[in-house]
């Protein structure tokens, strides 16, 4: 496997991705969201390049304006899509073979690939899209808190961490008001999510973490249809062995569709 590490133009800044080569026509483009590095934390996003490469499948990952190697300033995710398109130019130039491209994004990076459903993906593999508007704070909403106490509730292990004192009985208060408030409307941000979707006629599959607020809070609100894909004990970055192999095989899955139906024709 070849890596090589690529400077490309985006409006009056440089941007650096790296390539992870491979021979097959569909490839995998990583986008990162925050201030999160092309190379992920603890180089997750790295080890995830190399594992894809290694099944034959070309990976670009890049650093958005103002993050890690690249100049310019982070204006966050509601103004990534110039920085998707450099991107994707970026990637055909490199890889002139490949036809088509599987874009996938965790949190916010997910959000902002939604939002720019249409910006020539293929196919879209999106974990624990961020739903909160800027002033919420990532306070869950009500359905949430009700889903999680569910949850909760149908495990022995929690009752039995209950029964010994184990439970804040302050934060279990406070979350059983919350879960009991109606459900408030859809954000505008959610909405602006299923509004770009609406139009988007790739393939799509939602992946969840079920221990994390983010993907708890975008299950809860999103009405997108039976393409959601939960993994119960993972935590917001699939981190553990068997998560991480997890995503993997979901991002594998992606790949190998798109590479079925180009042998299809």
């Amino acid at each position: 496997m070849t890596r090589r590490h690529i400077p490309f133009p985006c409006a009056e800044d440089t941007l650096i991705g790296t390539l992870d080569e491979g021979d097959e026509h569909s490839g995998l483009l990583i986008v990162t969201g925050g201030n999160e590095i092309r190379s992920g934390a603890f180089s997750g996003l790295a080890t995830l390049a190399a594992r894809v490469a290694s099944a034959g499948y070309p990976v670009f990952r890049f650093d958005r304006r103002g993050v890690g190697d690249s100049s310019g300033s982070n204006s966050g995710f509601h103004s990534a899509e110039h920085d998707l398109a450099a991107a994707i130019a970026a990637f055909r130039e490199n890889s002139p073979h490949i036809q088509r491209i599987i874009a996938y994004g965790n949190c916010d990076a997910a959000t902002a690939l939604m939002l720019n459903a249409g910006g020539g993906y293929d196919a879209l593999v999106l974990a624990n899209p961020w739903t909160f508007e800027d002033d919420q704070s990532g306070v869950m909403p009500p359905e949430a808190i009700r889903a999680r106490y569910v949850a909760k509730l149908r495990d022995p292990g929690e009752a039995l961490r209950f029964l010994r004192g184990g439970v804040s009985l302050k934060k279990l208060a406070s979350g059983v008001r919350t879960a009991l408030k109606s459900s408030a409307p859809p954000s505008s941000l959610v909405e602006d999510m299923a509004n770009a979707m609406a139009s988007y006629d790739g393939q799509v599959r939602y992946l969840i973490a079920g221990r994390d607020r983010t993907g708890q809070a975008f299950r809860a609100v999103w009405q997108g249809g039976d393409n959601v894909e939960v993994r119960a004990e993972a935590d917001h970055a699939f981190s553990k062995g068997e998560d991480s192999a997890w995503l993997l095989d979901q991002i594998l899955s992606a790949l190998n569709e798109q590479a079925r139906q180009l042998d299809m024709g």
